[in-house]
Protein backbone atom coordinates (compact mmCIF):
# COMPACT_ATOMS: atom_id res chain seq x y z
CA UNK A 1 0.00 0.00 0.00
CA UNK A 2 1.60 3.15 -1.18
CA UNK A 3 2.01 5.79 1.83
CA UNK A 4 0.85 8.72 1.07
CA UNK A 5 2.39 12.56 2.53
CA UNK A 6 0.53 14.21 5.34
CA UNK A 7 2.27 17.11 4.06
CA UNK A 8 4.17 17.64 0.56
CA UNK A 9 5.80 20.77 -0.40
CA UNK A 10 7.24 21.54 -4.30
CA UNK A 11 9.59 24.36 -4.78
CA UNK A 12 7.96 26.02 -2.09
CA UNK A 13 9.20 30.20 -1.79
CA UNK A 14 8.10 32.76 0.61
CA UNK A 15 8.67 36.47 -0.19
CA UNK A 16 8.40 39.09 2.43
CA UNK A 17 7.72 42.73 0.74
CA UNK A 18 8.27 43.84 -1.98
CA UNK A 19 11.16 45.32 -4.26
CA UNK A 20 14.26 46.34 -3.06
CA UNK A 21 12.95 45.58 0.50
CA UNK A 22 11.86 42.19 -0.27
CA UNK A 23 13.29 39.31 1.96
CA UNK A 24 13.49 36.05 0.80
CA UNK A 25 12.63 33.40 3.07
CA UNK A 26 11.93 30.04 1.14
CA UNK A 27 14.01 29.75 -1.02
CA UNK A 28 12.13 26.67 -3.17
CA UNK A 29 11.90 24.31 -0.44
CA UNK A 30 10.94 20.60 -1.06
CA UNK A 31 9.65 18.19 1.73
CA UNK A 32 7.72 15.34 2.36
CA UNK A 33 5.87 14.53 6.03
CA UNK A 34 4.69 11.01 6.16
CA UNK A 35 2.50 9.41 8.71
CA UNK A 36 3.50 7.89 12.16
CA UNK A 37 6.28 10.11 12.52
CA UNK A 38 7.35 12.66 14.40
CA UNK A 39 9.45 15.40 11.84
CA UNK A 40 12.20 17.62 13.57
CA UNK A 41 12.84 20.45 11.68
CA UNK A 42 16.35 22.36 12.74
CA UNK A 43 18.44 24.95 11.79
CA UNK A 44 19.88 28.27 13.23
CA UNK A 45 17.65 31.17 13.87
CA UNK A 46 16.27 33.10 10.62
CA UNK A 47 16.65 29.96 8.54
CA UNK A 48 12.81 29.86 7.72
CA UNK A 49 11.78 27.29 9.75
CA UNK A 50 8.60 29.24 11.32
CA UNK A 51 7.53 30.57 8.28
CA UNK A 52 7.68 26.86 6.53
CA UNK A 53 5.56 25.86 9.38
CA UNK A 54 3.00 28.46 9.44
CA UNK A 55 2.34 27.82 5.54
CA UNK A 56 1.76 24.65 6.00
CA UNK A 57 -0.54 25.09 8.83
CA UNK A 58 -2.30 27.32 6.75
CA UNK A 59 -1.36 30.47 8.54
CA UNK A 60 0.63 32.25 5.64
CA UNK A 61 0.71 32.13 1.68
CA UNK A 62 3.19 30.77 -0.15
CA UNK A 63 4.65 33.28 -3.18
CA UNK A 64 5.15 30.09 -5.49
CA UNK A 65 4.96 26.46 -5.21
CA UNK A 66 2.69 23.92 -4.44
CA UNK A 67 1.57 22.70 -0.69
CA UNK A 68 -0.46 19.84 -0.23
CA UNK A 69 -1.47 18.76 3.50
CA UNK A 70 -3.32 15.85 4.04
CA UNK A 71 -3.64 15.52 0.59
CA UNK A 72 -5.46 18.92 0.11
CA UNK A 73 -4.30 21.63 -1.83
CA UNK A 74 -4.30 24.72 0.50
CA UNK A 75 -3.86 27.01 -2.58
CA UNK A 76 -7.13 26.45 -3.77
CA UNK A 77 -9.31 26.84 -1.01
CA UNK A 78 -11.11 29.88 -0.14
CA UNK A 79 -9.99 31.45 3.59
CA UNK A 80 -13.00 30.24 5.48
CA UNK A 81 -12.37 26.69 3.98
CA UNK A 82 -9.00 26.97 5.07
CA UNK A 83 -10.46 28.01 8.52
CA UNK A 84 -12.46 25.21 8.62
CA UNK A 85 -9.67 22.83 7.30
CA UNK A 86 -7.34 23.91 10.15
CA UNK A 87 -10.35 23.62 13.09
CA UNK A 88 -10.48 20.39 11.81
CA UNK A 89 -7.41 19.12 10.93
CA UNK A 90 -4.19 20.67 12.57
CA UNK A 91 -2.87 21.69 15.93
CA UNK A 92 -0.65 24.63 16.37
CA UNK A 93 1.49 24.90 19.58
CA UNK A 94 3.01 28.41 18.99
CA UNK A 95 6.16 29.34 20.32
CA UNK A 96 4.33 32.60 22.29
CA UNK A 97 1.53 30.43 23.74
CA UNK A 98 -1.57 32.82 22.32
CA UNK A 99 -4.33 31.67 25.03
CA UNK A 100 -6.89 33.80 25.53
CA UNK A 101 -7.03 35.89 28.40
CA UNK A 102 -10.34 36.29 30.15
CA UNK A 103 -10.58 32.12 30.05
CA UNK A 104 -9.25 29.33 32.27
CA UNK A 105 -6.30 27.37 31.37
CA UNK A 106 -9.23 24.51 30.60
CA UNK A 107 -11.73 27.33 28.76
CA UNK A 108 -8.78 27.77 26.92
CA UNK A 109 -7.86 24.13 26.06
CA UNK A 110 -11.39 23.40 24.99
CA UNK A 111 -11.28 26.06 22.44
CA UNK A 112 -10.87 23.85 19.32
CA UNK A 113 -13.47 21.55 20.52
CA UNK A 114 -15.92 24.36 20.82
CA UNK A 115 -15.27 25.36 17.25
CA UNK A 116 -16.23 21.98 16.15
CA UNK A 117 -19.34 22.37 18.04
CA UNK A 118 -19.09 20.38 21.01
CA UNK A 119 -21.22 21.48 24.15
CA UNK A 120 -19.58 23.08 26.90
CA UNK A 121 -19.36 20.24 29.79
CA UNK A 122 -18.05 17.40 27.76
CA UNK A 123 -15.63 19.82 26.21
CA UNK A 124 -14.44 21.26 29.65
CA UNK A 125 -14.53 17.44 31.36
CA UNK A 126 -11.55 16.37 28.36
CA UNK A 127 -10.03 19.48 28.58
CA UNK A 128 -9.39 18.68 32.08
CA UNK A 129 -8.30 15.13 32.09
CA UNK A 130 -5.93 15.96 29.39
CA UNK A 131 -4.44 19.27 31.59
CA UNK A 132 -4.07 16.32 33.92
CA UNK A 133 -2.04 13.71 32.19
CA UNK A 134 0.30 17.50 31.65
CA UNK A 135 0.86 17.82 34.91
CA UNK A 136 -1.65 20.56 35.22
CA UNK A 137 -5.05 18.90 37.15
CA UNK A 138 -4.38 22.12 39.99
CA UNK A 139 -4.35 24.60 37.60
CA UNK A 140 -6.83 24.02 35.15
CA UNK A 141 -9.50 26.57 36.60
CA UNK A 142 -6.13 29.45 36.71
CA UNK A 143 -6.13 32.43 34.23
CA UNK A 144 -2.55 32.61 31.99
CA UNK A 145 -1.50 35.64 34.16
CA UNK A 146 -1.70 33.06 36.90
CA UNK A 147 0.32 30.85 35.11
CA UNK A 148 4.19 30.28 34.41
CA UNK A 149 5.47 30.30 30.96
CA UNK A 150 5.85 26.82 31.22
CA UNK A 151 2.21 26.28 32.54
CA UNK A 152 1.25 28.16 29.62
CA UNK A 153 3.13 26.01 27.02
CA UNK A 154 1.61 23.39 28.71
CA UNK A 155 -1.99 24.30 28.08
CA UNK A 156 -1.01 25.14 24.25
CA UNK A 157 -0.04 21.94 23.73
CA UNK A 158 -3.42 20.24 25.45
CA UNK A 159 -5.12 22.72 23.15
CA UNK A 160 -3.35 21.68 20.24
CA UNK A 161 -3.91 18.08 20.60
CA UNK A 162 -7.51 17.89 22.16
CA UNK A 163 -9.13 17.92 18.92
CA UNK A 164 -7.12 14.93 18.09
CA UNK A 165 -5.80 16.39 14.32
CA UNK A 166 -3.97 14.31 12.21
CA UNK A 167 -1.63 16.91 11.77
CA UNK A 168 0.27 18.99 15.02
CA UNK A 169 2.81 21.53 14.32
CA UNK A 170 4.88 22.70 17.59
CA UNK A 171 7.03 26.17 16.90
CA UNK A 172 9.81 25.37 20.11
CA UNK A 173 7.31 23.13 22.23
CA UNK A 174 9.83 22.96 25.28
CA UNK A 175 11.30 26.04 24.92
CA UNK A 176 9.73 27.32 28.43
CA UNK A 177 10.03 24.37 30.15
CA UNK A 178 12.53 22.46 32.33
CA UNK A 179 13.98 19.02 30.94
CA UNK A 180 11.72 16.59 32.82
CA UNK A 181 8.75 18.48 31.80
CA UNK A 182 9.96 18.78 27.97
CA UNK A 183 10.63 15.08 27.97
CA UNK A 184 7.17 14.38 28.85
CA UNK A 185 5.42 16.72 26.56
CA UNK A 186 7.78 15.26 23.81
CA UNK A 187 6.23 11.77 25.01
CA UNK A 188 2.95 12.75 25.25
CA UNK A 189 3.12 14.00 21.33
CA UNK A 190 4.32 10.71 20.71
CA UNK A 191 1.55 8.79 22.35
CA UNK A 192 -1.38 10.88 21.08
CA UNK A 193 -0.20 13.04 18.15
CA UNK A 194 2.14 10.02 16.36
CA UNK A 195 -0.24 7.34 14.93
CA UNK A 196 -0.20 5.36 10.79
CA UNK A 197 -2.44 8.30 9.87
CA UNK A 198 -1.41 11.04 11.90
CA UNK A 199 2.08 12.70 12.51
CA UNK A 200 3.90 15.74 13.99
CA UNK A 201 6.10 18.43 12.82
CA UNK A 202 8.11 20.29 15.76
CA UNK A 203 10.79 22.79 15.34
CA UNK A 204 13.72 22.87 17.76
CA UNK A 205 16.50 24.17 19.26
CA UNK A 206 16.43 21.46 22.11
CA UNK A 207 19.31 19.51 21.47
CA UNK A 208 17.19 17.37 24.53
CA UNK A 209 14.70 16.29 22.58
CA UNK A 210 16.33 14.87 19.47
CA UNK A 211 15.87 11.82 20.48
CA UNK A 212 12.30 11.69 19.92
CA UNK A 213 12.36 12.49 15.80
CA UNK A 214 11.76 9.63 13.50
CA UNK A 215 13.46 11.87 10.99
CA UNK A 216 15.41 14.92 11.73
CA UNK A 217 15.73 17.71 8.76
CA UNK A 218 17.68 20.61 9.03
CA UNK A 219 17.68 24.17 6.90
CA UNK A 220 20.08 26.61 6.28
CA UNK A 221 19.13 29.97 4.81
CA UNK A 222 15.64 29.23 3.68
CA UNK A 223 16.11 25.76 2.03
CA UNK A 224 16.08 22.17 2.96
CA UNK A 225 20.02 21.02 3.84
CA UNK A 226 19.96 18.47 0.84
CA UNK A 227 20.54 15.02 1.17
CA UNK A 228 23.48 13.48 1.89
CA UNK A 229 24.72 16.68 3.32
CA UNK A 230 23.29 16.72 7.34
CA UNK A 231 19.69 15.82 6.98
CA UNK A 232 19.26 12.90 9.36
CA UNK A 233 16.75 10.00 10.91
CA UNK A 234 17.05 9.38 14.22
CA UNK A 235 19.32 6.15 13.76
CA UNK A 236 21.94 8.57 12.89
CA UNK A 237 21.85 10.11 16.20
CA UNK A 238 23.26 6.54 17.87
CA UNK A 239 25.69 6.58 14.93
CA UNK A 240 24.07 4.60 12.08
CA UNK A 241 24.17 5.27 8.57
CA UNK A 242 22.54 8.73 6.70
CA UNK A 243 20.08 8.09 5.11
CA UNK A 244 19.10 11.65 3.29
CA UNK A 245 16.40 13.75 3.68
CA UNK A 246 13.82 12.09 2.14
CA UNK A 247 14.40 8.55 3.87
Amino acid sequence: MVCQSVVSCRNLKKVYGSGETSVLALRGVDLEVLPGQMTLLVGPSGCGKTTLLCLIAGLLEPSTGTLEVLQQDLGRMTPLQKIDFRGQKIGFVFQQYNLLPALTAAENATVPLIIQGWRRRPALQKANDLLAKLGMADRAHAYPRELSGGQQQRVAIARALIHEPRLVVCDEPTSALDAETGQRMMQLLQEIAVSEDRAVLVVTHDERVLKFGDRIVEMSDGEIVPPGARTRTRKDEVGLELTGSQA
